[in-house]
């Protein structure tokens, strides 16, 4: 089949500028480009060609300015002027784009992309909700929980959903005792960074208050182990390394911490990786409903044991003794008691690493998503 896949407007395909949906395409695509032709359409990048193919796959690159009214001004005109016909149209957490879509290819199947709650009445009307729901084939959801989201809205939804979880690269996170290439990733990180071997507490992510890095700061004061470290891995947005109130904020919190706090900012999307590799325990503080956070497979991919919240499809991720659910995101004692039980109990927690790498190679593969993909389209 010939296949368009439409991703958002804020970040390029591939994911050079970092983003959980870039990601996600760029993990599957080359796996579905072997049994179907595929196009996609993103943003443009100064960095990336605005019409090239890559390995069999187009690329078609629009401006957008971070802006969906931009993005879909052209966008939509494009694919009306075009004389490619598509079998199906996959587009990617964004609602609005389908009635337009439509508008202008009546007879394609479209399927739609969840990652987050767009559905959302703050978000979408309940007229266009409806209609969205009418027109598309599938809506595939990245957690269980955004499926209900969307279902407590659109009860007619619910014979429409189908979860695919997202998943990871097994050979660029694994973990370092069964990896050369991440024993050398953690050897190298902690040289760079003089960390020897302190027990390095890992946190990735956006730095905003909603993601709660503070309050995992704050625990540190509770916690037994001098050996210790806490390491913050992001920036206030993906490729931007401003320092925003809410990290100034961040980075005083963190000098009066009586662990030590690293805060790398900004780290391109190909290297975080090797902080993965370096980590020992990761921490996931979302205060938010996260739809459901990929730095998850990440972690357990290189055989971390997890923490991470009881807000949104986080919980989904916790099976088999794999981690701990902390009830309270907003309570620096519950951290840093879970935490002092996991260093202090290195041989358990290790254990747990091991269950989510298991996990995460039995259900969450590129492979896995790219199948769930193709049964989707096969439909």
């Amino acid at each position: 089949m010939n296949i368009l896949m439409i991703c958002t407007e804020k970040l390029p395909v591939p994911n050079i500028r970092g983003g959980a949906i870039q990601t996600y395409i760029g993990g599957i695509v080359d796996l579905l480009s072997r049994n179907h032709t595929i196009t996609i359409f993103g943003r443009s990048d100064p960095d990336l060609s605005n019409d090239e193919k890559v390995n069999g796959v187009r690329y078609v690159r629009f401006e957008s300015h971070g802006m969906l009214d931009i993005y879909m001004q052209n966008v939509i005109p494009y694919l009306a002027a075009s004389s490619e016909q598509y079998d199906i149209i996959h587009v990617f957490n964004r609602p609005k784009l389908v009635l337009p879509i439509d508008s202008v290819r009546p007879s394609a199947r479209i399927v739609l992309s969840m990652h987050n709650d767009m559905f959302n009445p703050l978000k979408l009307s309940k007229q266009e909700g409806e209609a969205v729901v009418e027109r598309v084939e599938t809506i595939v959801t990245i957690s269980n929980y955004i499926g209900a989201a969307i279902c407590r809205d659109y009860p007619q939804a619910e014979g429409k959903i189908r979860t695919i979880y997202s998943g990871v690269d097994l050979s660029k996170f694994a973990p370092w005792k069964a990896s050369a290439s991440a024993q050398k990733d953690r050897d190298s990180i902690r040289a760079q960074h003089s960390l020897g071997n302190k027990k390095i507490i890992l946190f990735v992510g956006r730095l905003s208050r909603n993601k709660g890095p503070h309050v995992l700061v704050r625990a540190m004061s509770q916690l037994k182990h001098s050996d210790a470290v806490l390491v913050i891995v992001g920036a206030a947005w993906y490729s931007d390394d401003r320092v925003s109130d809410y990290i100034a904020y961040l980075r005083a919190l963190a000098e009066k911490s009586p662990i030590p706090v690293v805060t790398t900012g900004y780290v391109q999307a190909s290297d975080v990786h090797r902080w993965f590799c370096a980590a020992d325990v990761f921490v996931c503080t979302s205060i938010w409903e996260e739809p459901l956070a990929r730095v998850h497979y990440e972690a357990m991919a290189a055989g971390l044991p997890l923490i991470t919240t009881a807000r949104g499809g986080n919980p989904e991720i916790i099976r088999n003794n794999n981690g701990i659910i902390i009830q309270n995101p907003e309570d620096p004692a519950e951290y840093s008691t879970h935490l002092n039980s996991m260093l202090s109990n290195v041989g358990n927690a290790r254990q747990m690493g091991l269950h989510g790498r298991k996990l995460v190679e039995e259900n969450f593969t590129w492979t896995h998503v790219a199948g769930q993909v193709l049964d989707v389209w096969g439909k």
